[in-house]
């Protein structure tokens, strides 16, 4: 199997990115639990956004369909991406909901507490409006993430902005996204946890894939994505159902681009230069790669 996807020319922006907008609350006392943090700086949050304003400052031309509360938090976030260069026209302001947080603490370098602050946030709320076709139609990619397929609401609208990108010949990604108490599969207190298993989530990532020209993921989201607890094994399950480009993010190991059959459990997945990550915009070198 080989993927033949172009990305279509002439459009006025390269990528959009729909989904999570948030603020990320960073605990400013390293190595102390959050019982005992005193203090935290305010960053820019979620995936997609963060996305966004990766792909800006690496000079593609990118937009961003979410929606924030009519609060000071929101205000601050749209007014960041918009400094990088982020088209902001179809992020909405909720006038009933507040804006997505999450409070995250570093305790030692392999515990990273987090709560997410998201019960009915903004963000969660993307309207039918603010998926307009003419706007999708105008780029030549677009990203969504899984956690906007975890509720029926928001599933609906994802999948409706998914249907309207291949209507228009534009190029659909997945960002896997799995947080599995976005999912109520943990205690609601429980951010840190990247992975439990769950045939319903499966079922649903694969119902989605095979709309899906580029999937990125880590090892455990590929994981999720194909049902089982091996990578390979996870990989052969997910080209099953799809024949998107698959990019799997490997942390300091950089990542690896499958675009045809999976590789033998005795090959060497093949590398990209990841040179220029940042957890705050993982997604977005692997785009400029494909897109190239």
């Amino acid at each position: 199997m080989r993927n033949t996807t172009h990305f279509a020319a002439g459009r006025a922006l390269d990528v959009i990115c729909l989904g999570r907008f948030a603020v990320d609350f960073y605990a400013q006392q390293i190595g102390a639990r959050l019982e005992d943090v005193t203090s935290f700086a305010k960053y820019l949050g979620g995936s997609s956004a963060n996305t966004a304003f990766g792909c800006a400052r690496l000079g593609l031309k990118a937009g961003l369909i979410s929606r924030i509360g009519d609060d000071a938090l929101g205000h601050f976030l749209v007014e960041t991406i918009a400094r990088e260069g982020c088209d902001v026209s179809h992020i909405s302001t909720d006038p009933s909901r507040l804006t997505g947080a999450v409070v995250l603490g570093i305790k030692d370098r392999d515990t990273f507490p987090l709560i997410f602050l998201r019960e009915n946030c903004a963000d969660m709320a993307i309207a039918e409006a603010d998926v307009e076709e003419a706007y999708i139609a105008k780029a030549r990619a677009l990203l969504v993430t899984g956690t906007h397929l975890s509720t029926e609401y928001i599933n609906r609208i994802s999948t409706l902005a998914l249907e309207r990108a291949r209507k228009n010949d534009v190029r659909t990604v997945l960002d896997i996204d799995y947080r599995p108490v976005l999912w109520g599969l943990t205690k609601r207190g429980d951010g840190e946890t990247r992975y439990v298993r769950s045939d319903n989530v499966t079922a649903h990532l694969q119902r989605i894939l095979p709309k899906i020209d580029l999937c990125i993921g880590t090892v455990e989201e590929f994981n999720i994505a194909g049902g089982c607890s091996e990578i390979m094994a996870s990989l052969r399950a997910v080209r099953r159902v799809t024949s998107a480009v698959l990019v799997v993010k490997r942390g300091p190991m950089g990542c690896a681009v499958i675009d045809g059959a999976i590789p033998t459990p005795q090959t060497v997945l093949p590398p990209i230069d990841a040179s220029t990550y940042a957890a705050a915009c993982a997604s977005s070198p692997p785009l400029i790669a494909c897109s190239e």
